[in-house]
């Protein structure tokens, strides 16, 4: 084993109001469980955990100052599906539940099919289809063999 693997185990979300995003994110189809609360939020996912809590608190825990959040924080997360109506499907599930529409669904430079939206705090989702990657047999991305 390397001291430090190439794996993300829980990926947590700053967010200002627990109860709408959580609300959002059980709209989505995600369930809470775990050790979640009225401070603290976990979602089991396909080999991840995807945690809320709250904005402030996770700054003052990395020993970091907030700040206004700016419009682009850099970061995105992608949901992949494997195919084009997926995506159609899921962003307009998204926007259903409270997401704001960032970018539509449409053709994209690299050769997939892409769109964005935002959660109630901001954070920005990418559902893509890519045909040049494929899914296990579980479930997980395989990225193409270089």
């Amino acid at each position: 084993m390397t001291k430090f693997e190439p794996r993300i185990s829980i990926i947590t979300l700053g967010v200002k109001n627990m109860k709408k995003a959580r609300s959002f994110y059980e709209a989505l189809g995600w369930k809470a469980g775990g050790p979640s609360n009225e401070n603290v939020t976990f979602f089991q996912g396909r080999g991840i955990i995807l945690g809320l809590y709250g904005h402030d608190t996770l700054a003052e825990d990395a020993g970091i100052e907030t700040a206004p959040q700016p419009k682009f924080r850099g970061s995105s997360l992608a949901y992949n599906v494997a195919s084009v109506s997926e995506v159609d499907e899921a962003f307009a599930h998204a926007i259903a539940c409270g997401a704001k529409s960032v970018k539509q669904p449409e053709k994209v430079f690299w050769g997939g099919y892409s769109c964005y939206f935002s959660d109630p705090d901001g954070h920005l989702w990418e559902v893509a289809h890519n045909p040049f990657v494929k899914f296990s047999d579980d479930g997980h991305l395989i990225m193409g063999q270089e």
